[in-house]
């Protein structure tokens, strides 16, 4: 499992996107970050809104709960998540990475 740190914000981790894969999901983990595929391309923000959107949706949190607090640009990206505490997103993503490895 990944390191998920409380903040005075909520709780961040770090993910590694991969930007125009075949479908939106989590696909393990590189380091110390939830390694994630999406479908949206790198271009004008579009898979940081996605990325936004599929972690909410994930989590079941509103977008406005996720933030991308570094690496708009890069592939490796810090997110901070209001509104869930560090057990309950450890929780969450456990059981979305123990879906996507029963497909």
């Amino acid at each position: 499992m990944i390191p998920i740190r409380d903040t005075p914000g909520g709780c961040s981790f770090t993910v590694k996107v991969q930007p125009r894969a075949r479908k939106s999901a989590i696909t393990g983990v590189v380091g110390d970050a939830l390694k994630i595929t999406l479908t949206a391309p790198p271009v004008e923000g579009k898979a940081n809104q996605a990325c936004v959107e599929f972690l909410a949706e994930i989590l079941n949190v509103p977008r406005s709960s996720v933030t991308i607090v570094s690496g708009q640009t890069s592939r490796n990206k810090v997110v901070r998540i209001t509104g869930r505490t560090t057990a309950e997103v450890e929780e969450r993503v456990r059981a979305a990475t123990s879906v996507a490895s029963r497909r």
